[in-house]
């Protein structure tokens, strides 16, 4: 029997017959920006997978020329309406990461092109990271008076060393696919021709390995930590909304939204003149 595979707006899941299970973000004209449904429908994803006893594998990467360019950014609404929807976002941000801290199963990242913020943090919970050459990894936190999420401010330094996870974390600094590879953060580069096909083929090898086996040996590999990394989570989480709360960080939103919308004026303004 085929089991149901959810349909959902901004994230394509396909499964092979032999359990390799695709979640690819799929909002490649917005580059993939995690909108609030976004994040949703990728909670609803990780939890489908977990659950799915025909998923043995799974790959997570993104369509078009982006892995994710992270979260959708908008002017803060302050309404009623807007508070509860922020706090409900905050809240599925943080169950969304647990779940990535608890999934049970064998979790490649195929980094198909830049990632920014969100889509950065997050490969460090995944258990194998590949990207393609050229790609680049940036947490712009501190440019929006942010903070470290994901786990990031314990799982980036014990990763790349303290002083890379630093100018990534507190300066921003852009780092190349090269790079990452160079201090472990990505395992390997894959060519760009044909970067779906040759992950899929690794994770379906993978899945011809014992599923209980692999099971077992990631949770003696979590185990170690997965409480601490839990505490962390709640940590950042409750410090992320208080940042994102600031008034630094509400002029800095604000400006990035306005200068966000003058340059796709000015690109429409080009193309219309062509």
């Amino acid at each position: 029997m085929i089991p149901s595979i959810p349909l959902l707006e901004t994230l394509e899941i396909t499964l092979t017959s032999t359990g390799v299970a695709e979640l690819a973000f799929n909002r490649p004209n917005r580059y993939n920006a995690l909108s609030p449904l976004a994040y949703r429908d990728w909670l609803s994803a990780i939890q489908w997978a977990a659950k799915c006893d025909a998923v043995k594998v799974v790959v997570l990467t993104g369509r078009g020329k982006y892995y994710t360019s992270g979260q959708e950014l908008q002017e803060p609404d302050f309404s009623a309406a807007g508070i509860e929807a922020q706090k409900k976002r905050r809240q599925v941000t943080k169950t969304l990461v647990d779940e990535l801290i608890n999934f049970p199963k064998l979790l490649i990242a195929g980094v198909n092109g830049n990632a920014i913020g969100f889509g950065v943090t997050t490969l460090a919970l995944c258990d194998v990271v590949y990207s393609v050459p050229g790609a680049t990894f940036n947490t712009p936190f501190m440019k929006l008076a942010f903070c470290a999420e994901g786990c990031s401010s314990i799982l980036f330094p014990r990763i790349m060393g303290p002083s890379k996870a630093n100018e990534m974390l507190l300066m921003g600094r852009t780092f190349t696919a090269e790079e990452l590879v160079d201090c472990g953060f990505v395992s390997r580069l894959l060519p760009l021709d044909g970067f779906r096909e040759q992950i899929l083929n690794i994770a379906e090898e993978a899945a011809k390995f014992s599923a209980t086996a692999i099971g077992v040996s990631k949770k003696l590999i979590r185990d170690v930590d997965r409480e601490l990394l839990l505490k962390v989570n709640a940590v950042e989480m409750e410090q992320l909304t208080k940042q994102m709360a600031s008034e630094e960080s509400i002029t800095s939103l604000k400006r990035f939204v306005e200068e966000a919308k003058k340059k796709k004026a000015l690109r429409q303004n080009k193309s219309s003149k062509i």
